[in-house]
């Protein structure tokens, strides 16, 4: 059963429920939404394949399959439809699989109306294309930065929780702003969390606040972190430092979607988007015990690794300059070959807030103002580079031999490519620009 009113956007609902289907038909259409039924898949299927519509909300259980074959029809034939399933209460492995497969939130039965009503809210903001805000992004155009942006522009429509992994200094939170920036949720807080900075004794009341007179100290009500990020995102910074304690009042928090304050007896229903990170190895510490497993589902939803500087060193010189323009504050300053040069050979345990560091303080000590040599950067060797074995032979000093071996390998791919500098460079797997850069720091004609 349609109502078609002009402007008005269009809901798909699937159930094979009848008292559900009216309890949704009447709550949307008193939120100014036209519905459509449809009470099966290959029913569902069918109206998404000729109809446009601007949200889905489907049951998990259906006559003939599940709403997963829903959610996966609208991925896999790029529908720009944003799909919500409704759960049997307590079926959080059905909820986690819908977020996996393409869902970007799922309602848990009894379906909440408030619930429903701030669901569809968000899911009608989502825009067609996420873009990112100004002074949020991550710079590069190597392959593993360019695969990190594209993921990130479509987690941003999406609802689902997202765990951010890598090295430290890799850039996580900032993918967090990006994320939280492209998406329905920006015009509201984005609430940045370091799990390992807060003691034990006060995260309860940090994350979910305190009443007046719940403990010594707490003389007003305080809101917590989740009430401060109500609306929009919660970022948790090295989520594997939370102690076992706090992880399964963490675990309930977003189970049920409500938070209850220190020295309350009530609960208050919280919208946050639940975005986490840290440098460990998550899995291993659910394998020796120390994070809870249920937890590890919840946020491991959907999985952006990001990738070390020395997986994409040919945006070292881009990043630098980036970094360098800020840091000089007006006044230009560039770097000059040689620090390039050492930049693009040096390990970067720290990545990027390490490449900031020395760019700092290579500004600070350099002699000129407007230029910064590899003598002003003071690059010490790390640990894995001064324990390496010296080779014997034409193997030092080490930036000749790197220096020839570079060279080899670019005049190989150009006599392959009959000097094609785009394919030489694609065969190579750098970019044009980084191609171009090479060529010119090794008097490649």
């Amino acid at each position: 059963m349609s109502r078609k009113l002009r402007g008005q956007p269009r809901v798909l609902v699937i159930d094979d429920e009848p008292d559900l289907l009216e309890l949704l038909e009447l709550t949307l259409s008193r939120m100014g939404l036209d519905t459509t039924r449809a009470e099966c898949v290959a029913e569902a299927i069918g109206l998404l394949d000729k109809e446009a519509f601007d949200l889905c909300l489907t049951d998990m259980r259906l006559p003939d399959g599940d709403g997963l074959e829903v959610v996966q029809h609208i991925t896999e034939k790029g529908l720009d439809v944003p799909v919500a399933v409704i759960t049997a209460f307590g079926s959080a492995e059905n909820a986690v699989a819908a977020l996996k497969a393409g869902a970007f939130d799922y309602l848990s039965k009894p379906v909440a109306l408030e619930q429903l009503r701030a669901l569809v809210k968000q899911a009608l903001k989502v825009p067609e294309k996420a873009e990112v805000r100004s002074g949020h992004t991550l710079l590069g155009e190597s392959p593993a930065m360019l695969q990190v942006r594209g993921l990130i522009e479509r987690l941003a429509k999406s609802q689902a929780p997202v765990f951010i992994n890598g090295e430290s200094g890799s850039g996580k939170e900032l993918a967090a702003r990006m994320i939280h920036s492209g998406g329905a949720r920006s015009e509201h807080p984005f609430i940045a969390v370091n799990c390992g900075a807060i003691p034990e004794n006060l995260m309860e009341s940090e994350f979910f606040g305190y009443r007046k007179g719940s403990f010594t100290g707490a003389e007003a009500d305080r809101d917590g972190f989740f009430q401060a990020a109500n609306g929009g995102t919660l970022f948790l910074d090295e989520v594997a430092d939370l102690p076992l304690a706090m992880q399964v009042k963490l675990l309930r928090a977003i189970q049920e979607k409500k938070v209850r304050k220190v020295g309350s007896t009530q609960e208050e229903p919280v919208d946050v988007r639940l975005i986490s990170a840290t440098h460990k190895r998550l899995t291993a510490l659910v394998e020796s015990g120390e994070f809870r497993q249920d937890l590890f589902y919840r946020l491991h939803v959907i999985e952006l690794a990001m990738p070390n500087l020395r997986e994409m060193r040919e945006d070292i010189p881009l990043i630098a300059n980036a970094i360098l323009a800020k840091l000089s504050r007006g006044t230009p300053a560039r770097l000059d070959a040689d620090a390039l040069v050492a930049l693009e050979h040096y390990s970067f345990p720290g990545n990027v807030r390490e490449l900031e560091n020395i760019l700092e303080r290579g500004l600070s000590l350099a002699a000129d103002p407007e230029r910064v040599s590899a003598a002003d950067l003071h690059l010490t060797p790390t640990s894995d580079e001064s324990e390496a074995p010296v080779a014997s032979g034409d193997k030092w000093p080490l930036q000749d031999y790197l220096d020839r071996v570079e060279r080899s390998a670019i005049t190989e791919a150009l006599e392959k490519t009959r000097y094609n500098r785009t394919a030489a460079a694609k065969l190579l797997g750098i970019t044009f620009r980084a191609m171009r850069y090479r060529m010119e720091r090794l008097g490649i004609k």
